[in-house]
């Protein structure tokens, strides 16, 4: 079992334009999952760069309000919305709100930095 206290992650800068506090990923945990689970925060006015990983990600909206972008299409997300991206999607999210966007962030299979690429 493995407990992980908001309070005491900090948050990185990541390479897509995001703050980002990693909960669970088993690249540093004995844990037996594969996969990742991470809080990305984003400014009001900002978006991420466009990137493509070759995992499928789960979006969870936890505060404010975001428009993702998939390939070619765009969704409106708030609150206690969930977004599936499938692998190897072109996507992107930004702020569209006047407070923060926090999300959740799942990848399956795990997050790891060689699969992701940054398209911009």
């Amino acid at each position: 079992m493995s407990i992980k206290e908001n309070s005491k992650i900090e948050f990185i800068e990541g390479g897509e334009g995001a703050k980002i506090k990693q909960y669970f990923e088993p690249h540093n945990t004995s844990n037996g999952i594969n996969y990742s689970i991470a809080q990305f925060s984003l400014e009001s006015g900002k978006k991420t760069k466009l990137h493509k990983i070759k995992s499928s990600e789960i979006y969870y909206i936890l505060e404010g309000e975001g428009k993702l972008k998939i390939n070619e299409k765009i969704f409106q997300l708030k609150k206690d919305d969930s977004a599936y991206v499938p692998p190897n999607s072109k996507q992107n999210i930004e702020n569209i709100g006047m407070k923060n966007l926090r999300f959740l962030c799942i990848v399956e299979p795990a997050w790891n930095e060689k699969d992701d690429e940054i398209l911009e």
